[in-house]
């Protein structure tokens, strides 16, 4: 700490400095811009940062990892006890395919699994759907009945991986299928360890994946969440997502402003149906986007902690440590990857993957180089995971715990970020909360302003992407795609047919009559919900049950 006489002599000698060395300097020469400000625009970058420039109380602002605020990170060893969770993010048409991918990045040293399922999957709708014409294993793996599932994780022990899924409007259904899977292999509930994206209010702002209606898709999540605490104590039941946020355009403040008011939807839902918050809380988890500029990114990432913590306390009068600790998935920035010149991928994926372990997150996954033009080949895939672990094993970053603290910059940049996150929660709080400003479709306003922006300033040259409009070359890529079989779709519905002829019908409808009468009251429906994926009930009769008594979500009405 620097006492006041100290400061005022450092802020006298950089006037000083600006005046004459810099100064002298920008006047003969100029600088590459008139203003320099961060990648998402949200704050003004000075020449220089000095401590006059940074009020920190080193023990209230930053402190110790694996304690208050947690600004430093939510464990005490950090990567130096355990790196991050390197996942890849797969899921091929079919269940075989699935399998084989996940086992190929098994064998190639990826410490855990992300499942991509495709649009019918992800809308509640089987792959005999009149909807899911044309879009069956397109997107992600096609899931009907847990014979599926049963297909993904041959010969994969659900006691030795991690299995992050990014599935939200029927989660689920999804998350009984993986606890029917546990149960199969003999794996006590409580060793099972994963997530479940099961974020719909991001599906409101950015996405569009819906089902149920507002109320409703929160009955859901709250079941879920007292399920799990006392079923599966070891998988996070919500992954809460700023990824999609920022890639429908928004800035980094924004991210985290409107992924944190999600979290705070959430919590306060689940108080108001009777749970307890150190019960729950625990079990949540985080999911944030890492952009190129890697200071940006890394203060993003420990302003988000900080602010975690405080709105754990001060809002929710947290007591259990755990409740108070932001764990988060990073994911590289699909929306910043070109089609041009797809090498220079590889480049953009390693800085932001380097941004994401300085900013000390618990889990990635780097995209593939080809993921602009198509769903990456196991060559770009296994590129993209040696990416991580070269960060790992050769870079150094991982070696010390926060490094970039201390840093004038990164402490200028993680206070303004926070303070910016939170002005627009309370703007937020002022709207009536996170659920009345989406329905009023306030908080998609915003971010379409700043993709409109962004995309102006693109168009215009004044923000240069790399192959993009600057630095281009005139040749047509080489690119070895993967590709989806055309025959797959009918393949997949002849394997759902056959399912449906072999199970017990009795068993099915009794399992669904089941969920009904659960869904009509107040009881939890998780249960019913595994009762019917174990009798092989698909995806589409569990949702269509819930369509009936909780209805479709129609934007606007």
């Amino acid at each position: 700490m620097y006492d006041p006489e100290e400061l005022a002599a450092i802020r006298e000698a950089k006037e000083s400095w600006e005046d004459g060395t810099y100064g002298e300097t920008v006047e003969r020469f100029g600088e590459r811009e008139e203003t320099f400000t961060t990648d998402t625009g949200g704050q003004e970058v000075d020449p220089l940062y000095t401590p006059a420039d940074v009020e920190v109380d080193y023990r209230e602002d930053l402190g110790y990892p694996g304690e208050e605020p947690y600004t430093r990170g939510v464990y005490s060893t950090m990567h130096r006890g355990r790196l991050w969770t390197m996942r890849q993010y797969a899921g091929m048409g079919t269940a075989a395919e699935t399998n084989d991918r996940f086992r190929y990045l098994i064998d190639e040293g990826s410490s855990g699994l992300s499942m991509a399922f495709d649009l019918p999957t992800q809308m509640g709708y089987d792959s005999d759907a009149a909807m899911a014409e044309g879009e069956v294993g397109r997107s992600g793996v096609a899931i009907d009945t847990l014979d599926d599932f049963e297909t993904v994780f041959d010969g994969i022990p659900l006691d030795e991986v991690s299995t992050s899924m990014t599935i939200n409007a029927p989660a689920a259904v999804l998350l009984a299928m993986y606890v029917a899977m546990g149960d199969k292999q003999g794996v006590p509930r409580d060793q099972l360890r994963g997530t479940i994206q099961n974020d719909i209010m991001k599906e409101y702002i950015a996405r569009n994946l819906y089902i149920y209606p507002p109320k409703e898709s929160m009955r859901l999540i709250t079941d879920i969440f007292e399920f799990c605490a006392t079923e599966t104590p070891s998988f996070n039941t919500i992954s809460i997502s700023g990824y999609h946020i920022r890639e429908a355009g928004s800035t980094a403040a924004q991210e985290i402003a409107f992924t944190l008011g999600d979290g705070i939807e959430y919590v306060e839902a689940a108080i108001d149906a009777g749970l307890d918050v150190d019960e729950f809380a625990p079990q949540l988890s985080f999911f944030f986007n890492a952009h190129n500029n890697i200071f940006e990114e890394a203060a993003k990432f420990r302003a988000a902690r900080r602010m975690w913590a405080q709105i754990m306390d001060e809002r929710f009068d947290a007591e259990n440590p755990k409740s108070k600790q932001l764990k988060f998935h990073t994911q590289t920035g699909g929306s910043t990857l070109t089609a041009q010149q797809i090498e220079n991928n590889v480049v953009r994926v390693s800085y932001q993957a380097l941004a994401a372990v300085l900013g000390g997150t618990q889990s990635l996954h780097t995209n593939g180089k080809d993921e602009a033009l198509a769903l990456p080949t196991e060559k770009s895939v296994r590129t993209a995971l040696r990416t991580q672990q070269i960060l790992a094993h050769e870079s150094g970053a991982a070696d010390t715990i926060d490094p970039l603290a201390g840093s004038y910059y990164v402490e200028d940049l993680t206070d303004g970020i926070e303070e910016e996150a939170f002005e627009i929660l309370e703007e937020v709080d002022r709207r009536g909360g996170m659920l009345e400003a989406v329905e009023s479709g306030w908080v998609q306003r915003q971010i379409q302003d700043v993709a409109f922006e962004r995309q102006q300033e693109i168009e215009e040259g004044e923000r240069i992407i790399v192959g993009v409009n600057e630095f281009e070359v005139d040749e047509e890529p080489e690119m070895d795609l993967e590709e989806v079989d055309p025959d797959q779709e009918q393949n997949q519905r002849e394997r759902l047919n056959g399912v449906k002829d072999e199970r017990d019908d009795d068993a099915v409808d009794d399992a669904l009559a089941g969920l009904r009468e659960a869904a009509q009251g107040s009881e939890n429906v998780m249960p019913h919900i595994v009762d019917a994926v174990k009798a092989y009930a698909t995806v589409q009769e569990v949702s269509d049950v819930l369509r009936d008594e909780f209805g479709e979500y129609k934007p606007g009405r």
